[in-house]
């Protein structure tokens, strides 16, 4: 019962001698990071879902918050997102088609697809940082109380939610704000101003039609709205207007939805934006021949398994976030 085994029977066994699997060290290399960074995202998620379901009751929700569209006014809920996961996906299929092409030693059909690639990762980048911004500028702006709660203001007859602005301005028409760039004073009219907590409440005393929504859900899973007694109970408490979501503050519900949101998509588009470069010195280098004289495009493979796996984890992101 010999068990000796011949260096030619290992390499029958492996089929790629001192290769596993046939890989190369490069691609054996990117496989490490992709299993590790999976795990860290992963952890990320985790983390996010445990937060959530421990403050089920006061989590924003997805539809009510992401409504915006470029150079469209309205409400569109999810629709920016969806086209933002689309582009995605579509910039990975392209990234498929440029290693298809490299393994067929195609050049030119390499060029085009990796172009379309990295147009795909830009407009999908630009999409996030555009989501970014209206994020952190707000929509409707709210009350938060002393105790933390986040104050909304709804018309008492639709029940849609109505802006700060559309009913404190008149209160603070005679207000003026200094601008710290420029040095120079200007009135509110055509900006964006801050208001204070009295003018917010002034205002909501002289228009009958308003009422207050609590961040808190109901049984079916919807904002409570507070009788026009009750909402000015709970203005009594309110310590502070809050314009958008930050690190501190949400106008949205709990803030610990707006932390996870900066550091989870952030993460994640910083990994879109390093693909991008990444993809943009491969593809000078397919343009200057450099794979097609070494007879071999496996850089545009090894590239391709990171912009696939960055797409991947998107598709979790984006159902933690914005589907559940």
């Amino acid at each position: 019962m010999d068990t000796t085994v011949t260096t030619g029977e290992e390499q029958n066994v492996w089929g790629g001698g001192n290769k596993p699997l046939g890989a190369s060290y490069g691609k054996m290399m990117m496989w490490f990071f992709i299993v590790s960074d999976a795990l860290t995202f992963s952890g990320f998620l985790a983390a996010y879902g445990f937060s959530r379901f421990k403050f089920i009751e006061t989590w924003p929700i997805a539809d009510e918050v992401f409504t915006h569209v470029p150079f469209f006014h309205g409400n569109f809920p999810m629709i920016y997102v969806a086209f933002m996961t689309f582009v995605l996906i579509m910039s990975s299929v392209t990234m498929v088609l440029a290693v298809d092409a490299g393994h067929k030693m195609q050049k030119n059909r390499v060029i085009w697809y990796m172009f379309l690639t990295i147009i795909g990762g830009i407009i999908f980048v630009g999409s996030q940082g555009w989501e970014w911004a209206t994020f952190i500028k707000g929509d409707h702006g709210a009350i938060e109380t002393k105790g933390g709660r986040i104050l909304q203001f709804v018309d008492a007859k639709s029940g849609e939610r109505v802006g700060i602005a559309d009913f404190a301005k008149e209160i603070a028409s005679e207000r003026t704000q200094h601008e710290n760039r420029s040095g120079i004073w200007f009135t509110s009219e055509g900006s964006l101003p801050s208001y204070s907590v009295t003018e917010v409440v002034e205002g909501f005393k002289a228009n009958s039609n308003l009422l207050v929504r609590t961040e808190l859900k109901n049984e079916e899973g919807h904002k409570t709205v507070l009788s026009r007694d009750e909402s000015l109970k709970n203005l009594l408490n309110a310590s502070q207007v809050v314009e958008g979501a930050n690190l501190i503050h949400n106008e949205y519900g709990s803030r610990l939805f707006a932390d996870f949101f900066f550091f989870i998509t952030g993460f994640h588009g910083f990994h879109v934006f390093s693909g991008i470069v990444i993809n943009i010195i491969i593809f000078f280098n397919v343009v200057l021949g450099t794979y097609e004289k070494r007879r071999s495009y496996e850089m545009v493979e090894k590239v391709g398994l990171y912009w696939h796996f960055v797409d991947l984890v998107w598709v979790f992101v984006f159902t933690f976030f914005y589907l559940v």
